[in-house]
C-alpha cells in the first residue's frame, strides 16, 4: 500500500532534519522508497523535495564525504530551519501557550516514531533534538480526524455515515476543504455533493469510519473559500456558561479579553502575585480545556459543574 504523500513528506523532512552529516540519494531511496524503481523514484524525490523548498525547508546539497566530493547528499541545516528569535507582546505570548498545548495528534507522532525507528534501525546517527523545533502538538481525539485531514492534503472525496441528534444516520459525501476547531468541536468543511452546496460537519457525530473514494486531486477547493468562516456560518449554535475565575495578574489573556466584568487584587489560592476576579460568558464547549491550559494562573470558581469535571481531571492526571 502506498504512503500517503502527507505522511511521505514528514517522513523525508525527519530524515534529512536529524541528519548530523548528509545522506545520499540511494540511501534515502532504501529507507523511505523502498518499493520504487529508480526512474519513479527519481521523480517522486525530486518532487518532493521541491516541496519542501516551496514550504521554506532549506534542503541543501552537500558532500556525503567532508574529504571527497564526487557523491553528494541532503540535508536540512537545523540552524537554518530553526525560527529566529522573536519578541511577543505578553497577550500574543498567551495566544501561543495555549497554541502549544493544544495540537498532539496522534498520526504525526506515529509517523516520527516510524522514521526515527527506521534510521536508528539501519545505523543512521540520528540528532533526536533537531525534532523538537518540527514537533506537532494538536489533541484530536476523534477517530474520523486523521482520515479527514489526509483527504484535505490528498484532495480526496470521501464518504461517511452522520447521525444529527434525534435521527439515524446518513451516509454523506463529501469534498472536504479543510478541518477546523471551532467552539471546542472540529468540523469538516466542504462541498457536498449529495446537496451540491457548501456543508460542515461535526466530526463527533460521524458514525463508523470515513472512506476515501475516488483519486487524489480530484477536485480544487475555490479561492475564496474561508474555512473558519463558514465554520461559523454553518456550524450550530453552542451552548454558553456563566463562568467565575480567578486569574493571576499579569496572565490570562485570552480570558480577560471576553469577560463581561473584572474585580482586581482580590484574593487568590497563592500570595506570590496579585490576582483578578473575571467573568465572562463563553461557550461551554472548549472553556474546561482553556482553563487547564493556563495550568496554576487560572482558577475556575463557577459553574460548580464545570469546576467539578475540571479537578476530576487533575485528580486523574495526580492518580
Amino acid at each position: 500500500m502506498p504512503v500517503p504523500k502527507s505522511e511521505r513528506l514528514l517522513n523525508l523532512l525527519i530524515m534529512l532534519l536529524v541528519q548530523r552529516r548528509p545522506i545520499a540519494k540511494d540511501r534515502i531511496r532504501q529507507l523511505l522508497y523502498p518499493d520504487s524503481r529508480p526512474d519513479a523514484f527519481e521523480k517522486m524525490f525530486e518532487r518532493d523535495k521541491d516541496e519542501l523548498r516551496s514550504l521554506g525547508v532549506p534542503v541543501e546539497v552537500a558532500s556525503v564525504d567532508p574529504f571527497f566530493d564526487d557523491e553528494v547528499g541532503y540535508r536540512v541545516p537545523v540552524d537554518q530551519f530553526a525560527l529566529p528569535d522573536i519578541e511577543l507582546t505578553p497577550e500574543e505570548a498567551a495566544v501561543v501557550g495555549l497554541a502549544s498545548r493544544v495540537w498532539q495528534h496522534a498520526t504525526m507522532a506515529q509517523a516520527t516514531s516510524d522514521a526515527v525507528r527506521k534510521l536508528t534501525a539501519a545505523g543512521i546517527d540520528v540528532d533526536l533534538e533537531a525534532l523538537e523545533i518540527a514537533q506537532p502538538l494538536l489533541t484530536a481525539d476523534e477517530p474520523a480526524f486523521e482520515t479527514c485531514w489526509l483527504a484535505v492534503c490528498e484532495r480526496n472525496a470521501i464518504q461517511f455515515d452522520y447521525q444529527r441528534v434525534g435521527s439515524v444516520p446518513r451516509t454523506r459525501h463529501l469534498q472536504p476543504w479543510g478541518v477546523v476547531r471551532y467552539s471546542g468541536r472540529w468540523y469538516v468543511v466542504g462541498y457536498d455533493t449529495d446537496r451540491q452546496d457548501e456543508r460542515v460537519f461535526r466530526l463527533s457525530r460521524v458514525v463508523g469510519e470515513v472512506h476515501r473514494i475516488g483519486p487524489s486531486g480530484a477536485y480544487d477547493v475555490p479561492s475564496d473559500a474561508d474555512i473558519r468562516a463558514i465554520a461559523r456560518r454553518l456550524a450550530p449554535p453552542t451552548s454558553t456558561e456563566n463562568a467565575v475565575l480567578l486569574i493571576r495578574q499579569g496572565t490570562g489573556h485570552t480570558l480577560r479579553r471576553g469577560a463581561t466584568r473584572v474585580e482586581p487584587g482580590v484574593p487568590g489560592p497563592d500570595t506570590r502575585t496579585g490576582w483578578d476576579r473575571v467573568e465572562l460568558i463563553r461557550p461551554s464547549v472548549g472553556l474546561e480545556d482553556e482553563v487547564l491550559a493556563h495550568g496554576p494562573d487560572v482558577v475556575l470558581l463557577e459553574p460548580a459543574a464545570l469546576r467539578k469535571r475540571i479537578v476530576d481531571r487533575l485528580e486523574q492526571v495526580l492518580a
